[in-house]
């Protein structure tokens, strides 16, 4: 449980479930984390639940995820949003993004009594849940169960809506009670090699896979789960793949769970190895190594200079970082810091914009949807602070 982002209710959840009592179970995961059906399957569990349990000494943790996903999928498809509280009733809330932020954010709030409004540039709620995550690792009939309880309930989206073009962060602040930013990071960092605008973008690929030719071989370059979801779904379209990564497979931030699964789907991959120049025909690389320093310092990877060496691929994809568009507070009056991120509260609060928040990426970069869930849970808080509510205990009795 405290190995947990969300901190989910596990001995609870475990007793309802072994007394059979599924649908009490179900309330209380969804309750505690709206996406328990999504992080169960697509959470880094090796890392949070599975790696902190405390059977892991004798080597025989719990698969707890396996169990949270029996409950959380059969609940969630019958699940009807309802009031909980009056106390937000009157108070209109804009959630920008309907990604994981957005949908844990819309389901507290809407339960508090606020009138909830989701504003997202893709033309359907989900965001990464939808347009970034592929099918064979989370099937869309999930996010489409989010959609219908939304609509159901009557909770307002409205799609193909940019802020900053259509709409921006100062008008949302005036017209709403209160402003959530939680949209997530799709500003892709570059290469800052020569030839590079040769290149496909990862999350660009990842939105419309069947609308790229990919050749009969890729390179994705990067370590990251982005890139380990771009390799999986190159393979799959039947590309032979490639992943190249500048530092060792101990370096990757992908989860090591989603490494050896695109290995096992025939992936390969080469480390040490960092693009230089990309070609019409393909990557230069040059081979790096890491270097321990004479002070006993952290490691770093070094570029070997003279060991230039040309790949050949027909198609390249770059999967090295994303960071949010903090565009989005220019004109505003937000106080930024020097490295141009809005300066906030612990609860995600913007300074110099009182009725603003932000969450997920927007305060933590590119992480997991678990830990999008609970720093949305963050900013819930506070905004319910903020007109004297707190969250209501869920009652398993």
């Amino acid at each position: 449980m405290q190995g947990c982002p969300v901190h989910t209710p596990i001995p609870e959840c475990m007793l309802l479930y072994r007394q059979g009592k599924l649908d009490q179970a179900g309330e209380l995961l969804l309750r505690n984390n709206p996406l328990s059906a999504v992080t169960s399957q697509v959470c880094d569990w090796k890392q949070f639940c599975y790696g902190h349990c405390v059977l892991n000494v004798k080597k025989v943790p719990v698969r707890w995820y396996e169990i949270e996903q029996e409950i959380s999928e059969e609940y969630l498809f019958k699940h009807h949003l309802e009031r909980r509280s009056r106390e937000l009733e009157g108070k209109r809330v804009a959630l920008v993004g309907a990604g994981p932020v957005g949908i844990a954010a819309a389901f507290w709030l809407y339960e508090a009594g606020a009138d909830v409004t989701l504003l997202d540039a893709n033309p359907r709620i989900g965001g990464v849940l939808r347009y970034g995550i592929p099918a064979f690792r989370l099937d869309k009939k999930y996010v489409d169960a989010y959609e219908k309880m939304f609509a159901d309930a009557g909770i307002v989206f409205k799609g193909g809506v940019e802020i900053g073009k259509d709409l921006s962060i100062s008008e949302l602040a005036s017209r709403y009670d209160a402003v959530l930013v939680g949209a997530g990071a799709e500003k892709p960092a570059t290469l800052h090699i020569p030839g590079e605008e040769k290149a496909v973008q990862a999350l660009s690929f990842l939105k419309d896979p069947d609308a790229y030719e990919l050749g009969k071989k890729a390179i994705v370059i990067g370590g990251g789960n982005v890139a380990m979801d771009a390799c999986r779904t190159a393979q799959r379209l039947g590309a032979e793949t490639w992943v190249y990564y500048r530092k060792t497979f101990e370096n990757m931030p992908a989860n090591p769970v989603e490494v050896e699964e695109a290995r096992a789907d025939g992936v390969r991959f080469e480390v040490f190895e960092a693009p230089v120049e990309v070609k019409d025909s393909g990557v230069v690389f040059r081979k790096c190594e890491n270097v321990v320093p004479e002070d006993g310092g952290r490691v770093v990877t070094r570029i070997i200079d003279g060991t230039d060496h040309f790949v050949e691929c027909d198609t390249l994809l770059t999967a090295i970082s994303e960071k949010p568009d903090f565009d989005l507070f220019q004109g505003t009056s937000a106080v930024m810091n020097e490295w141009g991120w809005p300066v906030t509260s612990e609860s995600g609060q913007v300074e110099g914009l009182g009725n603003v928040w932000v969450a997920g990426d927007f305060i933590l970069g590119p992480k997991t949807v678990v830990e999008a869930v609970a720093s949305a849970r963050t900013a819930v808080s506070s905004i319910l602070a903020t007109f004297a509510v707190g969250f209501q205990p869920v009652d398993t009795e």
